[in-house]
C-alpha cells in the first residue's frame, strides 16, 4: 500500500533547480534513507511533502487519514511550556476524544431515546479508541520514552526555554516517537544526541513497524536502520534496495557503465561528423552523408553529470605555542547555576582531546569559558603563551543577511574577489552557493562557510564544537583527514567515535564533572 505518491515534481530557487520531474511512491513499512551531498535539496524535499513549501510543479498525494510526524533541523518550542506539557501534547487527539466523551455524558441527562442511542454508540466507540491507544497509560508512556532519551533526569516539569539546543531536539524527538505516526520524517536526528541515546534510537527505528524517511550523514547509524536508499543528485531521485554500502557499490557500477556508454557514443559521433564533413560536397556520396547527418540529429545524447566539487580542508599551522595551552584552577562553569564541580584541568601542546558526554552538561559552556566569552561562576582559567586560537561554533547566529563572499571578505578584507571565491570553492561550494546569502544555505553548506574562515587563518589550537553536524559524507571524511594531519592542538566536542577515535590522544568524559543528574 502506497503511503505517499509524488508525481512529476519540479522545484527551484531562482535559477537554481532542485528537482526536475521527480516521481516516486513510498510504501507502508519501508525504512528509507534519503542521501545526497549538502545542498542537493533533502530538507527542501521534506518541506515540500509536508506542505510547508509549495512546489513549482507536480502532485503530492498522501494516503487517506495518514498521520505524518516530522522532525526538522530548525523546529522551535513555545516558551512557557514544560517538557511534560510538550510530551503529553503528542496525545492531544486522545485528550480531545476524552473532552468529547465528557460532553456526551453531560448530554445524556436531557437526551431523547433516539438521541440517547446515538450518543451511547458514540460513547462506546470513543471508549474503545481510548483503551486501544492506551490513553490511561499516557503518563507511563511519557516517562518511558523520556527515560530512554535522558530527559527524565532533567525533570519533566522543567521549562523548555531553559533547555540547550540538543535537549530541545530530544524533547521534540520524544514527542514525535510518542505520536507513533504512520510515517516518520527525520532530518538529522542524531546531530544533538549522545552515543547512548543514538543506540536507543537505533534500536527503536530498527523495530519500528511503520514507514520512516531518514536524512542522516551518520553512515553506521543509517546502515543499521534502513532497507531502502533514495539518492538525490543532479535534480533526480533514484531508488536503491539495501543499505548505504550496497547503494555505493551499485551506484559506482552504474556510473562506470554510463561513462563507458558515453565514451562509445562520443567515438561514434566523432566518426559520423568526420564522414559527413568529407562526403557532403560530393554528388556520389551526398545521400550517404545526409543519412549520417540525420542519424546524428536524431541521436539521443548521453550526458554525464557534472562532478560536484570535493571539499579540501588544509588548516594553516601558526607559530609554536607555549608548552601549556590553558590551565584552570577550581573553575566552576555555568550561567545562573553551576554546571560543573570545581575543575582543575590543563592542556599541553600537541594534545588532541575529545570532550564527550550527554547534551546540556556544559561542554560548549566549557569551551566558551576557556575562550573568555562567558565568565566563570568561580575559579579561574589562564591561557598559555603565543596562542593562536581557531574556534568553530556549533551554529551561525540567526538573521545573517551576508552573502558567502561578504562573510569571508569581512573576515579577510585583504583578499581579492578571486581569492575569496577560490577559498569557498575549495570547501566544496559551487558558484551559486557562493553568491547566495548564508541564511538560505543548508546546514551543511553553512558549516562549510564557517570552516572556510577557520582554515584560512593561522592557528595552533583548534576549539571545535560539534563540527561534523550537517556535513555530508565526503566533507566529514576530508575534515577527519585534515584534523589527523594538523600539527597543532585540538579540543573537540563530538558524539561520533568513528570520527574522532583515530586521531585524538585523550578523551575527557564531562559527565564525571557535571552537577547535572545523569
Amino acid at each position: 500500500m502506497s503511503i505517499l505518491t509524488v508525481e512529476h515534481l519540479s522545484h527551484g530557487f531562482g535559477d537554481r533547480a532542485i528537482f526536475d520531474d521527480v516521481s516516486f511512491r513510498l510504501l507502508k513499512g519501508e525504512h528509507v534513507g534519503l542521501v545526497g551531498a549538502n545542498g542537493e535539496g533533502k530538507s527542501t524535499f521534506f518541506n515540500i511533502v509536508t506542505g510547508k513549501l509549495a512546489p513549482d510543479e507536480g502532485k503530492i498525494q498522501w494516503a487517506k487519514n495518514c498521520r505524518v510526524g516530522y522532525l526538522d533541523q530548525h523546529t522551535a518550542l513555545k516558551p512557557g511550556q514544560t517538557m511534560r506539557d510538550v510530551l503529553k501534547s503528542a496525545f492531544s487527539y486522545l485528550f480531545n476524544m476524552e473532552a468529547r466523551m465528557n460532553e456526551i455524558c453531560d448530554l445524556l441527562g436531557s437526551a431523547g431515546e433516539e438521541e440517547m442511542t446515538a450518543l451511547m454508540e458514540e460513547l462506546g466507540e470513543i471508549q474503545d479508541m481510548l483503551t486501544m491507544h492506551d490513553f490511561y497509560m499516557i503518563d507511563a508512556k511519557v516517562e518511558e520514552v523520556a527515560r530512554a532519551l535522558g530527559l527524565l533526569d532533567l525533570g519533566l516539569d522543567r521549562e523548555v526555554s531553559d533547555l540547550s539546543g540538543g535537549q530541545r531536539t530530544k524533547v521534540l524527538l520524544a514527542k514525535l516517537l510518542l505520536e507513533k505516526p504512520d510515517i516518520l520524517l527525520l532530518d538529522e536526528p542524531t546531530n544533538y544526541l549522545d552515543e547512548e541515546h543514538i543506540e536507543w534510537l537505533k534500536r527503536y527505528l530498527t523495530e519500528y513497524e511503520n514507514a520512516f524517511v531518514l536524512i542522516s550523514h551518520d553512515i553506521p547509524f543509517l546502515n543499521s536502520v534502513i532497507n531502502i536508499i533514495y539518492h538525490m543528485e543532479n535534480q533526480e531521485l533514484n531508488r536503491y534496495v539495501g543499505d548505504y554500502d550496497n547503494f555505493q557499490e551499485v551506484y559506482a557500477a552504474r556510473r562506470a557503465q554510463l561513462e563507458a556508454a558515453y565514451k562509445r557514443q562520443q567515438q561514434e559521433i566523432s566518426e559520423l561528423k568526420d564522414f559527413v564533413a568529407r562526403n557532403k560536397a560530393r554528388v556520389a556520396t551526398r545521400n550517404m552523408a545526409m543519412s549520417r547527418q540525420k542519424k546524428l540529429d536524431n541521436m539521443e545524447k548521453i550526458e554525464l553529470a557534472a562532478e560536484k566539487p570535493k571539499p579540501e580542508f588544509h588548516f594553516q599551522k601558526g607559530r609554536t605555542s607555549g608548552k601549556v595551552l590553558f590551565e584552570t584552577e577550581d573553575l566552576v562553569i555555568g550561567y545562573d547555576e553551576p554546571l560543573s564541580v570545581p575543575l582543575s584541568l590543563s592542556m599541553e601542546r600537541g594534545q588532541k582531546i575529545a570532550l564527550i558526554g550527554a547534551n546540556g552538561i556544559g561542554k560548549t559552556t566549557l569551551l566558551k569559558s576557556i575562550l573568555g566569552l562567558i565568565p566563570p561562576l568561580s575559579g579561574s582559567c589562564r591561557l598559555g603563551d603565543y596562542l593562536e586560537i581557531g574556534y568553530f561554533e556549533q551554529e551561525m547566529p540567526p538573521g545573517n543577511t551576508n552573502t558567502c563572499i561578504e562573510e569571508i571578505w569581512n573576515e579577510f578584507p585583504g583578499m581579492n574577489q578571486f581569492e575569496v571565491r577560490s577559498a569557498l570553492a575549495k570547501c566544496g561550494l559551487t558558484t551559486r552557493h557562493i553568491e547566495s546569502q548564508v541564511r538560505v544555505l543548508s546546514g551543511g553548506e553553512q558549516a562549510k562557510v564557517r570552516l572556510c574562515k577557520l582554515i584560512n587563518r593561522d592557528s595552533n589550537l583548534l576549539l571545535l564544537d560539534e563540527p561534523t553536524n550537517h556535513l555530508d559524507v565526503d566533507a566529514k571524511a576530508e575534515l577527519k583527514r585534515a584534523l589527523t594531519e594538523y600539527k597543532g592542538s585540538i579540543l573537540l566536542i563530538c558524539h561520533e567515535p568513528d570520527f574522532y577515535e583515530d586521531f585524538v590522544t585523550d578523551v575527557w568524559d564531562c559527565s564525571k564533572w557535571t552537577t547535572k543528574i545523569l
